[in-house]
């Protein structure tokens, strides 16, 4: 995710993901579809619909991953209820060892989750 987007800009995404076919795009995605089409996220189509690209799809899916880490840390931290996840996130973050299965059907993070998450922090703040 070299390419910083805004809020705005993963939310018209994540919009654009969730559409259905023949479905008028919100003010969200008409603002930032320029952008994301030139920085190769979205295709656009001659009727005004809008795709997600290969390289969206990953974009999108790595920031719902990060996110998914969050709502884990933070629920473990706040001993809310248990962190729901979506599945392919839930699965791809197992598999990977950030995550573990508790006994309370929710997540807690890993010792490899919470340096992941420490780095990325880190990344985003500009540090080294």
């Amino acid at each position: 995710m070299n390419d910083s987007l805004t809020k705005d800009e993963f939310e018209a995404l994540a919009q654009i993901r969730r559409a259905k076919k023949g479905e008028r795009v919100s003010a969200c995605v008409a603002r930032n579809a320029k952008r994301l089409i030139g920085l190769k996220y979205v295709t656009g189509a001659k009727d005004g619909t809008y795709a997600l690209t290969e390289q969206g799809q990953q974009t999108l899916f790595v920031k719902r991953c990060i996110d998914g880490l969050r709502t884990v840390a933070n629920a473990a931290a706040v001993a809310a209820a248990p962190a729901t996840l979506d599945a392919d996130v839930a699965t791809f973050l197992s598999r990977k060892g950030l995550i573990a299965p508790n006994a309370a059907d929710g997540f807690t993070l890993t010792e490899r989750g919470r340096e992941s998450l420490t780095d990325i922090d880190a990344r985003q703040s500009g540090k080294p």
